[in-house]
């Protein structure tokens, strides 16, 4: 009996092979319409501000126009959770924050996975992390703090955006490292959080750099340490929290660039060569930097690595301070 598994696989590969000459000549045309960036925070925030920072520039790359979306809710999860469920053909991007790595060590089920649900495309721009103080704190230095703590344990009342919010977690991170117990203050956003540490009702907190350098600058805070691997060039007379006494201590907000899981490579790279047309233009690299961000714009692989060992590290920040995901 003639056997039929020849010509079907042939006929396999031949469909395989014309699909793929589909996706390329896809690539090549990309984009042909107008192409949605979805920010999974209200307008105003850091992300949508980084978003936009970048997006008209991603545009004149591209030859279309990019409309940013912004899908607030549920901590970043609505707007996210709507990224990956949009057809994967490169007309829907997603900015996320710190948010993306830390939700998976608060949130018990998230309706998507924070990392195969998505095409890594490039980290875009890293905002260090600031401590800073109320400037009556008898504290200069990170290492005065640290006595002070461990003098008064439990007494230093700390800041924060919210329970899981990056300042929330660092604030654990320096207590597990430093070997002190401060006591946290939850506020319902980084607006409330650092006017309250303004006004004296909180010794401190630790924020993105945006929201809190132009108070220090004023002196309305007292900014000890930044949270960055190096100095900041928004604050480049500030040390950095290793350079301060506690080895291993990185805290920055990534503020990166996905498309939905399945969105071929050719249309990635695409994304990825906008962006970094964008982030090479003088204007844009000053706004970021006026933000505290440093531009950064580097390869899929470089991001989706940075993505699973941030998830790694929050979530292990989480249990060493008692904290369950709900």
């Amino acid at each position: 009996m003639k056997s039929t598994n020849g010509p079907r696989l042939v006929r396999v590969l031949l469909l395989l092979a014309l699909s793929g000459m589909a996706w390329a000549v896809q690539a090549q045309a990309y984009p042909v319409k107008p192409v949605r960036m979805i920010v999974p925070f209200a307008p105003g925030g850091n992300t949508d501000i980084i978003a936009r920072i970048v997006a008209p520039e991603m545009a004149k790359a591209l030859g279309q126009q990019i409309i940013i979306d912004n899908r607030g809710g549920a901590g970043s999860m609505l707007g996210t959770d709507a990224a990956a469920k949009s057809p994967p053909d490169g007309y829907t991007l997603l900015m996320v924050s710190a948010a993306h790595v830390i939700n998976p060590a608060m949130v018990k089920k998230l309706p998507f996975d924070p990392v195969s649900s998505f095409a890594a495309i490039s980290m875009v721009a890293d905002v260090p992390s600031a401590l800073v103080v109320h400037p009556s704190l008898p504290v200069r230095n990170v290492k005065d703090l640290i006595n002070l703590a461990r003098a008064n344990p439990g007494k230093l009342n700390y800041a924060s955006a919210g329970r899981g919010s990056i300042g929330h977690l660092s604030a654990e991170l320096l207590g597990s490292m430093a070997g002190i117990k401060m006591t946290h203050i939850p506020y319902k956003g980084a607006g409330p959080a650092v006017v309250d540490t303004m006004a004296g009702h909180v010794e401190l907190l630790i924020s993105s750099m945006p929201a809190v350098i132009g108070f220090a600058r004023s002196g309305k805070l007292r900014m000890i340490a930044q949270g960055g691997e190096k100095r900041s060039t928004a604050a480049p007379d500030v040390p950095t929290m290793i350079e301060a006494g506690v080895p291993g201590f990185v805290v920055s907000a990534g503020f990166g660039l996905f498309a939905p899981a399945g969105t071929p490579r050719p249309v990635i790279d695409r994304v990825l060569a906008a962006l970094k047309s964008a982030l090479s233009d003088s204007a844009v690299r000053k706004n970021l930097s006026d933000q505290g961000a440093e531009p950064v714009g580097g390869t899929p692989e470089a991001y989706a690595a940075f993505t699973r060992s941030e998830i790694d590290k929050w979530i292990k920040v989480a249990r060493t301070a008692g904290i369950q995901p709900e």
